[in-house]
């Protein structure tokens, strides 16, 4: 039976379109994966080349993501968390078995090994998530050359992790109660050569972009998002933080061994235009990407010094053969590179498939506030705050 208030909202937006005057056009910008960063389609109310209102349309990849959950056990769930936020698979399995290892009692337990490769392989996977949003935000605008720097450097961390994983994008290889396998020999050695070639390469990246006037005057002053309109929304990630907030939750949470390293939490200043405009979005992840560094040069530090690899260290010795919880709700959360992923467990007594599982994806919340964002601007500003942005519709049509 149809929601009453879907269908008086419904109502609503019909009346709406029938409402509008002669001067104004009704516009469909996608479903088409340029420009609107997946098969997302977005209605926009025009007068001339001003838009009016924007409507986004969802539910063109719908992954069935919660139903999946439920009908599996805990660790055959895994691989479908991948195909959430597919640009950051690391990351959504990392969240998905801290909730199931803290439900078990197993977080306490967890070797340190273990915590600092999955900060390590989790901070790899942000980097190149972010190279994706800097690049694909580049080229939205009309800049060729950083998407093509951006994917020449990702292409070095996605070898490094299928190195690591046996798979290219969709790991599988964070598991409850350990990993899939050790790093393989060398990698730490490998990781360490890319972290010494990427550095120069990011200050290019940095400069060729952060001081280009053509690229500040199409990002600065446009997309203006205040903060207090950013938590009413319930955006988190690099748009909460554009915005003036310095809410991490690998700060605020401190969850895994994100309390033992050193790192700063960049927020936006308004520099080159507005504070929480398009401008402070790219700059905060471009000054995110440099701070993933530094974590990944401090894990690779520990893992090589203090938690080295001995012949009887077992990555699988915690892995459970059988989840069995007790009846409860729990609700988990982390950091991931669009914002705070999470997942609402509802578990049965004695049995290792969920009840329900629901999960509270970044991107859907972060695309809700564009029809806040995308009234009174031209259509190619549009394009500029759909990429600040930075959305997967894997994530948003869970």
């Amino acid at each position: 039976m149809a929601n009453p208030k879907y269908k008086e909202a419904l109502m609503r937006y019909e009346k709406h379109l029938t409402e509008i005057s002669s001067q104004e056009m009704v516009l469909n910008m996608g479903p088409q994966h340029p420009s609107t960063h997946g098969v997302l389609r977005l209605q926009l109310i025009t007068d001339g080349e001003i838009v009016k209102e924007v409507v986004p349309h969802l539910g063109y990849l719908h992954r069935c993501f919660d139903k999946h959950a439920e009908s599996l056990n805990y660790a055959k769930t895994i691989p479908f968390t991948d195909r959430l936020d597919y640009l950051a698979s690391m990351n959504n399995s990392h969240a998905f078995v801290m909730g199931v290892e803290r439900m078990l009692g197993l977080d306490s337990k967890i070797p340190k090994r273990i915590e600092y490769i999955r900060v390590l392989v989790c901070e790899l996977n942000r980097i190149a998530s972010h190279l994706i949003a800097i690049g694909t935000y580049g080229i939205d605008i009309g800049a060729t050359t950083p998407f093509l720097w951006c994917f020449r450097d990702r292409e070095h961390i996605m070898n490094m992790l299928e190195w690591a994983s046996g798979s290219r994008m969709l790991y599988n290889y964070i598991w409850v109660g350990g990993l899939f396998y050790d790093l393989p020999v060398g990698f730490e050695e490998r990781c360490t050569e890319f972290i010494a070639y990427f550095k120069p390469k990011l200050v290019e990246l940095d400069e060729i972009l952060t001081q280009n006037q053509i690229f500040i005057s199409r990002t600065a002053k446009i997309g203006v998002l205040p903060a207090d309109v950013a938590i009413n929304y319930g955006v988190s990630g690099p748009m909460l933080r554009a915005s003036g907030i310095k809410w991490d939750l690998r700060r605020i949470d401190g969850y895994s061994v994100y309390p033992e390293i050193d790192f700063e939490i960049p927020v936006g200043k308004g520099e080159m235009g507005t504070l929480g405009d398009c401008w402070d979005r790219y700059k905060v992840r471009v000054d995110e990407v440099k701070e993933s560094v530094r974590i990944v040069e401090q894990c690779l530090e520990r893992l090589q010094k203090d938690f080295t690899r001995t012949a009887e260290f077992d990555p699988r010795a915690l892995v459970p053969k059988k989840v069995n919880l007790k009846a409860q709700d729990y609700y988990v959360r982390a950091e991931n590179p669009k914002g705070e992923l999470g997942f609402y467990f509802v578990t049965k007594d004695k049995s290792d498939i969920p009840l329900r599982v629901k999960s509270r994806g970044p991107s859907f919340n972060n695309l809700s506030v564009i029809s806040e964002l995308g009234k009174g601007v031209l259509i190619a500003d549009l394009i500029a705050i759909l990429g600040s942005i930075d959305i997967v519709l894997g994530e948003v049509d869970r």
